[in-house]
């Protein structure tokens, strides 16, 4: 949540910072503003609503600053409003601060600070930060702002510059992700990559305490008491096209379609050339260690928790190892039973989920060996976490996540075949017979996208309905989950997942002619048990909605609407039946005007507790 962008160098600054808010936008925002230093003065523009405004309000300006700051909020303390909108002042208006995190004791530095004359002009946590900074000021920026950090709890991703000290902008990260970016002669922050990778793919990532200052002679990175830190620069070697819409819509269009090639790359590498085995150096574990793992926990939010059910029925399954799945945001407030002989996986898009990030250091706390599915080269799960499996799914711009879904199941799948090997529960011709089915399931996920028209006519047909069912059992269960979940982030329709065989145990309730029914009906063993329940949603005037087995005759007698997939083992439709659900919501939620690729209250990456 929030988007933080900051320029230093020799081009104009507003264009550069403007075009990085866009790029930001997928993260969830209410007001949007920049400030930029020109003539010893600091110009600041900021409002309530998208971008656009902003920009309406700049049309006329060029402003001819060389060093600024861009922020796009999510309100957290203080409505959306103008007065709220980043960046923030000091008293004088001569040094501004743009933030992301929670100031959790800024009640008690506010009224400190206005005990000692300074006066506050939003409700924010974040000016308070813009008066300590002001308050310890002494003529150099960057001790100021050090200085100022060491009263604050909380979390926070800060960029701060000063007419005072005009030729710095400083930078640090506490619990919130900031980057830095080293171009030609020029330096950016930023939160995400995306913000600056027209301009440089080369980046710092800041660790927890991590203080940057940016001068035109290039960037200091110290810890917070002033000790200097020795930074890795990262090549980021994305696509910059991967960013863009490329004639979609939407993002979130163009990254369903992006799946099999997120796939595709996700397990380019990671087989043996003769297929037989899977290659994943990157967990930093021996066979020995992982013959001694006598429990995981898989630890995950939102969508990511879905990929991380699905994993606990195949590892079981397949391996025989118990796995508990938990919500990262409830994980740490009860006491796991973990220790030594634990293995924690976390997975996380973003890589730097605030939730999921505490459950990894809760985990290493008690010795667990510890293990990151993330998306993002460098997040803060990746280097703070034992191993790190890379998704390779590139940038997920929009909120609602798609291929990094798929692509995180892909690990999983290719996680379980590897600790089968190791641990000898999975014979050698299945895990061929597996990465077989593995590499040809890009191919199937294209043959589903190339045709559609089934699921056009869902959605022309029921975009009106106010409530959605999903059911599902086995592995497919938490499909129904991400079905649901997909269309009430979207398009703001009510829907709920659930196992199948609990439709006698509550939601049967619900059921009339006004409630379409989702139900994954592939063939496998729970199919006569699918076809039972919707026998039940039937004979209650229930709208049915089938997922089916391509050559299925017996469920078109007995549904409304039919959606086929190609044939697949039982165990690997989770990755086939996710692509029509996804569709569903995206088309469901075009034909209701809703704004896909930033739902309301949603952001891409939840950053504070």
């Amino acid at each position: 949540m929030c988007g933080i962008v900051g320029y230093l160098g020799k081009k104009r600054a507003q264009p550069i910072l403007l075009e990085g808010l866009k790029r930001l936008e997928y993260r969830g925002y209410d007001s949007s503003g920049i400030a930029v230093l020109e003539k010893k003065k600091i110009l600041l523009y900021k409002k309530e609503g998208k971008i656009s405004i902003l920009e309406a309000l700049l049309v006329n300006k060029k402003l001819e600053g060389t060093i600024g700051l861009g922020h796009t909020r999510w309100a957290t303390h203080g409505k959306p409003s103008d007065e709220n909108a980043h960046p923030h002042s000091d008293c004088s208006g001569d040094l501004v601060v743009v933030h992301n995190g929670i100031i959790e004791n800024y009640l008690i530095l506010k009224e400190e600070l206005i005990k000692k004359g300074h006066r506050f002009k939003s409700e924010t946590d974040t000016e308070v930060l813009a008066h300590l900074i002001e308050e310890n000021f002494k003529g150099d920026l960057e001790e100021a702002t050090r200085e100022a950090l060491k009263s604050v709890e909380g979390a926070y991703a800060i960029g701060v510059i000063s007419t005072k000290d005009p030729e710095k902008l400083v930078a640090a990260r506490y619990g919130s992700p900031l980057i830095v970016g080293v171009g030609e002669k020029e330096f950016f922050i930023a939160s995400d990559v995306p913000a600056i990778l027209n301009h440089t793919r080369e980046i710092i990532f800041l660790d927890e305490g991590q203080l940057a200052t940016l001068t035109p002679e290039g960037v200091k990175v110290t810890t917070l008491d002033n000790k200097k830190v020795e930074k890795a620069v990262t090549i980021i070697e994305w696509d910059v096209s991967l960013a863009q819409k490329n004639g979609y819509k939407h993002f979130m269009l163009k990254e369903i379609y992006e799946q099999p090639r997120a796939m595709m790359d996700t397990l380019r590498g990671r087989i043996a050339k003769d297929e037989r085995e899977v290659l994943l150096p990157e967990i930093s574990l021996s066979s020995k260690e992982i013959e001694k793992i006598k429990r995981l926990f898989i630890i995950a939010c939102g969508t990511s928790y879905h990929a991380a059910l699905i994993g606990k029925f195949l590892i079981e399954n397949k391996v025989g190892l118990p796995v508990e799945v938990d919500i990262a945001s409830e994980f740490r407030y009860r006491n796991p039973i973990i220790d030594s002989q634990t293995l924690v996986m976390v997975i996380t898009q973003s890589g730097e989920t605030a939730d999921t990030l505490a459950a990894l250091r809760l985990a290493k706390e008690k010795k667990a060996k510890t293990l990151a599915i993330t998306n993002v080269v460098g997040s803060t799960a990746s280097r703070e976490a034992d191993g790190v499996l890379y998704t390779h799914a590139g940038p997920e711009i929009a909120v609602a996540s798609t291929k990094a879904f798929i692509a995180q199941l892909t690990l999983l799948y290719l996680f379980t075949i590897y600790l089968g090997g190791i641990r000898g529960t999975i014979p050698e011709e299945e895990a061929q017979e597996m990465l077989a089915t593995l590499r040809n399931l890009p191919q199937q996920v294209k043959k589903i996208l190339e045709d559609i028209k089934g699921i056009l006519s869902c959605a022309r047909k029921y975009f009106h309905k106010r409530d959605f069912l999903y059911m599902g059992r086995g592995i497919n269960y938490p499909i129904a989950l991400e079905g649901a979940l997909k269309l009430k982030e979207i398009s703001y329709i009510h829907a709920e997942g659930y196992p199948a065989g609990e439709m006698k145990h509550g939601p049967i309730a619900l059921i009339d002619e006004d409630m379409p029914i989702v139900a994954i009906a592939t063939q496998g063993s729970v199919y006569e048990k699918v076809l039972s329940n919707i026998e039940e949603i039937k004979a209650r005037e229930g709208i049915v909605i089938a997922l089916a087995t391509e050559g299925d005759k017996k469920i078109k007698e007995k549904a409304d609407e039919v959606i086929y997939l190609p044939q697949i083992r039982e165990d690997f439709t989770p990755f086939l039946a996710v692509i029509p659900l996804q569709l569903l919501a995206y088309h469901i939620a075009a034909r209701r005007g809703c704004d896909i690729d930033q739902p309301r209250n949603l952001a891409k990456s939840v950053t504070v507790e």
